[in-house]
């Protein structure tokens, strides 16, 4: 890079910041200090191009739609979110001992993000040639293959982020990402809200995904700019074993084992959330322009509660989970009595309730992050996050079967007893112990 160009983006680096020093480095490499105004935004171009990827095909909104649209059956939607999450945290610690024993590794980010792109832009054949159960089940194998690379991107992005941008700068980076991803949301919510007909078709599902899978190979090439220093290659070999070791925690940490049954009852909220998507569609017009209010609710719930919920874990973490919980509970409840009316339902008002529920799921998260890192002290942090992910994803797979319920009770009764997990939730939050 020349001069004048490296000049401006220093100042262009400074302003985002708010900073007029470059060179704060508390925590990278002396050979990485040089080159964080260029990793800097790298990283936050690259996350730019994934966190808008994950709008387009989101499994919540816009996969649920379309295996609803498709015929799939209801078992196959609750297996959407078990699946992408899940599968995203359970082979992190095998990945992280594989990758420890290279020392540039940004390329398994780029690896990583380049498979999640194909198996995106594999799902547009079988969206435009099949229908059923058929459908459903491809793009559960394609969303299979989406999540393990989800997973490796997953650790290598903490990894490389940790080596090239400063302690400081980090929390910046994800801020950004998110901002714009959000205005993204609402431009593409409003966009197949107020389009014609002519997106009322399978067509727009194709571009919905073809865009989605482009920019996960646009996030690869632009990572691969990432100016990496060598990293430590050594410890690999143990991320296994002391994985096991963690174990031990379960039986001797009371208070962990409480904060686990709340957080496996929480995970009710992101599990409720096609099934608000599936009734919204079967009881409305069933046209692209409801699914546009849904994403358009996804959108300015995360914008408008974050900062609450987060200055207000600052203050309470365990309060936060109790609210969180219990206003994902109420809403469960009437989204049940709504969709239980024989008239009457308005897309406007799914769009409203899902809002909430997408309010309640952003403090859920907040929450349960905040609770655990101040719960933990230094020396069991990385042991507490490991084995917590590593439950919670095996219990998302769990959880996945109730779908199984749907033929009997449909998407709304399933909504219902999602609730009950939520209030029953709130209930065993408000018996955690502050943490400071």
């Amino acid at each position: 890079m020349n001069r004048p160009s490296q000049e401006l983006l220093t100042r262009l680096y400074d302003l985002a910041t708010g900073d007029e020093d470059a060179r704060v480095c508390k925590d990278i490499p002396d050979s990485a200090c040089r080159h964080q105004p260029h990793n800097y935004f790298v990283h936050i171009v690259a996350l730019i191009a994934t966190k808008s990827g994950d709008l387009l095909m989101n499994v919540k909104t816009v996969l649920a739609w379309i295996l609803s649209a498709l015929g799939a059956p209801t078992w196959m939607i609750s297996l959407l979110v078990p699946i992408r999450e899940s599968l995203s945290l359970l082979p992190q610690l095998a990945v992280a001992g594989v990758m420890r024993r290279y020392r540039v590794r940004k390329w398994f980010w780029v690896i990583g993000s380049v498979l999640q792109g194909l198996a995106v832009l594999a799902m547009v054949p079988v969206v435009m040639g099949f229908e059923g159960a058929v459908a459903g089940g491809l793009i559960l194998g394609l969303l299979v293959v989406f999540a393990l690379a989800r997973g490796i991107c997953s650790v290598s992005l903490k990894d490389v982020e940790g080596k090239t941008v400063s302690k400081t700068r980090r929390g910046s980076l994800s801020g950004y990402a998110s901002a714009v991803a959000g205005l993204v949301s609402l431009l593409v919510g409003s966009w197949l809200h107020f389009s014609g007909p002519e997106t009322q078709s399978v067509s727009a599902f194709a571009w919905l995904l073809t865009a989605a899978g482009m920019l996960w190979l646009l996030a690869a090439v632009v990572y691969s700019r990432v100016r990496e220093p060598d990293g430590a290659s050594d410890g690999g070999a143990s991320a296994l074993s002391e994985a096991w070791r963690s174990l031990a925690l379960l039986r001797d940490d009371a208070r962990l084992r409480h904060f686990l049954y709340v957080r496996t009852l929480l995970l009710s909220t992101a599990l409720a959330s096609p099934f608000y998507v599936v009734i919204a569609r079967e009881l409305t017009d069933s046209s692209l322009g409801v699914l546009g209010l849904m994403i358009i609710a996804t959108g300015l719930a995360s914008l408008l509660s974050s900062g609450f919920w987060g200055r207000f874990a600052d203050r309470s973490s365990r309060l936060v989970l109790v609210a969180a919980a219990l206003t994902a509970g109420v809403i469960g409840v009437a989204a049940f009595g709504y969709a239980r009316m024989e008239q009457g339902h308005v897309a406007g008002a799914f769009a409203v309730l899902f809002f909430v529920l997408g309010v309640a799921h952003a403090g859920v998260r907040i929450g349960r992050k905040t609770y655990l890192v101040d719960m933990a002290d230094q020396s069991t942090r990385a042991a507490y996050v490991a084995l917590s992910n590593t439950l919670i994803g095996v219990a998302l797979l769990l959880a996945s079967s109730v779908g199984l319920l749907g033929p009997a009770m449909g998407s709304e009764g399933i909504i219902l007893v999602l609730a009950l997990c939520s209030l029953a939730a709130a209930a065993l939050a408000w018996r955690l112990p502050e943490v400071e």
